[in-house]
């Protein structure tokens, strides 16, 4: 009776919308109690139709009461909390939340469930599973953590417990199954079926345990070769930085140094000019001043005294050497200028020549590249889906005169302009389009083909977009690869040098690439995949899946393959 009486004492201090302890007690107008938080949400949830209820007795209230803390009720609670009877039956508030499996036992609120029974297919909490373990009439009845899922060992035909395992049909029956349509069946017990499975099962978790541990070595080893790759590129860029600056310096010296030497040459020269420039100066300055003594003594007309201011005229300084004078015909500074220009080129060229093994020698650059176990090219075309890729042109790329429609996976040609913006990435004078995402590692895509000529291509980001054909179409410049497809034959180009392609001509093209191998395949595909020809290069940047249609009515989707 003790037992009881706190059950309901905990029953009567319990809040009947959260079925908790009460926290923080209020009482309504109409004397009922409830937590403070979850009456204020209920009736948070009422203020919409401006009248407030109480949950129990549906009284409502006109307007919304403003309740205070009970402040004698939380202190009961609070005793209730610390009574020893509370501590000693802690399974009377074990209650099944939303997630536990309930008691199927219990009545009113259900307590949360011990054990579920395959027999009686009933889940019991510990008070009601008592007699499972007193009475010999349960002793073969099995028990199981709880479950939720006891209906379903009931067979839906014949409302059986389904206690047999039918190997040819691989699944579970009951013994009237096993009478009728599973007649002469491969059957087993289910315990002996379970048995069975249960050690491929440890096989299995372990195969998986070993996987786990294989791949986190991996992970771990690829995390360090993510730190090398960083350290070693940080030093890279370092030092290419220090070698370049060092460049720099060298230049700026040599710079300066021709500098110098020219304007200590320009110095040098002007001194030596201005120097000869006074002498002449002053040589001119006296032949005037003797030009016009002579000029008076020309004028006298006493002949002793003529002959006496002659014969006392000073002689003439010595005159400067003309040949110091002569004057060359100089380029001034016209020969550095063109020595310095020879120099600059000279280390352009060399630059130039060189910077194709620099670039190279990055690209080159393949931690994975020693992969023991490389994955196989693949043969059939069902290899070649597991690498299927789902192409989505970009609109931003589409010349105007190509209309893009089906999810913009399809590309048709078209004789008038459409409007649209100007944007920068827009082929303006070639009739082709561009992939919104790259194409990295390995990818398999294919594109159908109706009417017309159409190029199916590859291509770098940064291919030219307006221009000439030669500079921006597919397959005329070593940015891009492309397959020209007509209604007879095939061509391949690359950097403008076309290659015939033999092969089955179809309306299906198939595309294979590997970018790290470097490998980008053409196939006609039918029932079968033939391949019409297959490029071995470098890829140095990531690359985008382009069309380029003719003025024909051409046109070309990329397929669903998936």
């Amino acid at each position: 009776m003790a037992q009881k009486r706190v059950k309901l004492d905990w029953e009567a201090f319990s809040c009947s919308v959260c079925l908790d302890l009460l926290k923080d007690p209020v009482t309504t107008p109409c004397g009922h109690s409830y937590c403070m938080d979850c009456i204020k949400a209920h009736w948070d949830v009422e203020d919409v139709k401006q009248i407030h209820s109480c949950p129990q007795c549906r009284k409502t209230f006109t307007p919304r009461p403003v309740l205070l803390k009970n402040t004698m009720l939380a202190d009961l609670v609070e005793e209730m909390k610390k009574t020893e009877e509370l501590q000693a039956s802690p399974a009377d508030h074990c209650y099944a939340g939303p997630e536990d499996v309930a008691c199927d036992v219990c009545t009113g609120r259900k307590l949360k469930a011990l054990k579920s029974c395959l027999v009686c297919l009933v889940s019991y909490c510990d008070q009601h599973l008592q007699p499972h373990y007193n009475s010999s009439a349960f002793e073969k009845h099995e028990l199981v953590d709880p479950s939720k899922n006891l209906k379903e060992n009931i067979c839906s035909r014949h409302d059986e417990v389904m206690k047999i395992f039918c190997r040819t049909d691989q699944q579970c029956i009951c013994s009237l199954c096993l009478m009728d349509e599973h007649k002469g069946h491969d059957t087993v017990s289910a315990a002996a079926e379970r048995t069975e499975r249960q050690k491929e099962l440890e096989g299995n978790q372990q195969n998986i345990q070993q996987r786990i541990q294989d791949r986190e070595k991996d992970v771990k080893l690829l995390q360090q070769e993510v730190e090398a790759i960083n350290r070693s590129a940080d030093k890279a860029v370092e030092d290419s930085a220090k070698s370049f600056s060092s460049l720099i310096r060298f230049m700026k010296s040599k710079s300066t140094a021709v500098k110098w030497m020219v304007r200590f040459q320009q110095k040098t020269e002007v001194s030596r000019v201005k120097e000869l420039q006074e002498k002449l100066e002053q040589e001119i300055t006296e032949l005037k001043r003797k030009d016009a003594e002579l000029e008076k003594i020309s004028d006298t007309e006493d002949h002793n005294q003529f002959l006496h201011n002659y014969s006392s005229l000073s002689p003439l300084s010595e005159s400067t050497d003309s040949s110091s004078i002569n004057i060359r015909p100089l380029r001034y500074f016209k020969d550095v200028t063109a020595a310095v220009l020879e120099v600059r080129d000279k280390l352009q060229d060399l630059l130039r020549d060189t910077w194709a093994n620099v670039s190279l020698t990055v690209t080159k650059v393949d931690v994975l590249l020693s992969n023991p176990n490389p994955k196989p090219e693949p043969k059939t075309r069902a290899d070649f889906l597991t690498y299927s890729h789902e192409i989505t042109l970009d609109p931003n790329t589409a010349c105007r005169q190509l209309l893009l429609s089906e999810g913009n996976r399809k590309a048709t040609c078209r004789y008038e302009k459409r409007p649209c913006s100007h944007h920068p990435d827009r082929f303006t004078d070639v009739w082709q389009v561009l992939s919104k995402a790259s194409l990295t590692g390995r990818c398999y895509w294919e594109v159908e083909l109706r009417g017309g000529r159409v190029f199916v291509a590859v291509a770098y980001k940064d291919i030219r977009r307006a221009g000439s054909s030669d500079e921006c179409g597919f397959g005329l410049n070593d940015k891009s690869w492309a397959l020209r497809c007509e209604k007879e034959h095939y061509t391949f180009l690359n950097n403008n040098v076309q290659t015939h392609v033999p092969g089955p001509v179809s309306s299906r093209v198939g595309v294979y690439l590997d970018h790290r191998a470097g490998t980008l395949s053409f196939y006609s595909v039918t029932k079968t995949m033939t391949l019409l020809h297959r490029v071995q290069t470098t890829f140095t940047q990531p690359l985008y899946a382009g069309l380029g249609l003719c003025f024909d009515g051409g046109t070309a989707e990329f397929c669903k393959l998936k």
